[in-house]
């Protein structure tokens, strides 16, 4: 007969698995297909004309993301819209 913990382990392990994306999945940012998106290089003159510096870029699910610095120098982390380039989430990591 096997013990209740070698039955559950299994059970834990993948219901574990499961739940880990959820948690950090960043918002939704749009419904829209990529091909309405704004180009890649569009959205970064944009960040960078509002006064951002961007160490890194990237698609993050339905949004483009960016971590970097704002005009005063601190880090964030913001989510935009790729479709017309709007904040979505913004977050300070200092």
């Amino acid at each position: 007969m096997k013990s209740p913990v070698r039955t559950l382990l299994p059970l834990i392990a993948v219901t574990a698995a499961l739940a880990a994306p959820a948690a950090f999945a960043g918002p939704k940012c749009t419904d829209a297909p990529r091909d309405k998106w704004l180009p890649k290089e569009t959205m970064q003159e944009r960040i960078v004309k509002a006064g951002y510096t961007i160490d890194k870029f990237k698609v993050s699910g339905s949004c483009y993301e960016i971590y970097g610095k704002d005009k005063a120098g601190k880090r964030v982390e913001i989510y935009y819209d790729p479709t017309d380039g709007k904040v979505v989430k913004e977050r300070d990591d200092d």
